[in-house]
């Protein structure tokens, strides 16, 4: 057996073997991938804090919240004023809602409707306090912190509309500064009957603090 020369077998040379060129892999060009923008990231909810008061705190009410205020809203005194506690219909505003804590315990609550279109800068209140609470003082102090809050974020006038045969809470809303503006006629559906509500608005250099 006549064995291979090493001539027999040609080596390799560097042209043999092609190297990858740069252009066989292309990179990921930065257009690939779009940042984030600040578009993309949905703001924090400036309602969705906890306010601070002397007595109290304001926190947006939350699902598990609904047990204590279906138990205030169904107290007889409520039902007076608000009507009949439906659980079906009654926490429909509830994203829209703080609940008023004293002492670690849901003890109230307190409804806002916030327009905030430049022209008209305004929120609308409903508040609700357990038996317990009434007559302390809670009340207003929840709507001055409430009002404190939203002045800062640029709203200059507030509205609430009790009942107009609702004397004590007429006094407790003119004590924080609100002012009768009229009679709304057969406003709210109570007991079978329509009955009159009373507006009432507050400027925000007219908080009366307390």
């Amino acid at each position: 057996m006549t064995p291979a020369k090493p001539d027999d077998v040609s080596p390799a040379t560097p042209d043999d073997v092609s190297p990858a060129e740069p252009d066989d892999v292309s990179p990921a060009e930065p257009d690939d991938v779009s940042p984030a923008t600040p578009d993309d990231v949905s703001p924090a909810d400036p309602n969705d804090i906890v306010l601070e008061g002397r007595r109290l705190s304001l926190r947006r009410a939350r699902d598990e919240d609904r047990d204590a205020l279906g138990a205030i809203l169904s107290e007889p005194e409520v039902v007076r004023w608000w009507g009949p506690f439906d659980p079906d219909t009654a926490f429909d505003e509830i994203d829209a809602s703080f609940a008023i804590v004293i002492d670690g315990r849901v003890a109230g609550w307190l409804l806002y409707a916030e327009e905030d279109w430049w022209q008209y800068p305004s929120v609308a209140f409903d508040i609700a306090l357990s038996t317990a609470a009434e007559g302390r003082g809670y009340g207003r102090e929840a709507l001055r912190v409430a009002i404190r809050h939203f002045a800062a974020r640029g709203h200059h006038r507030f509205t609430i509309d009790p009942s107009v045969d609702n004397e004590r809470a007429i006094r407790s809303y003119a004590a924080v500064g609100f002012r009768e503006v009229g009679v709304l006629r057969s406003y709210e559906r109570r007991d079978d009957a329509w009955h009159d509500g009373l507006l009432m608005d507050l400027l925000a250099d007219e908080l009366v603090e307390g």
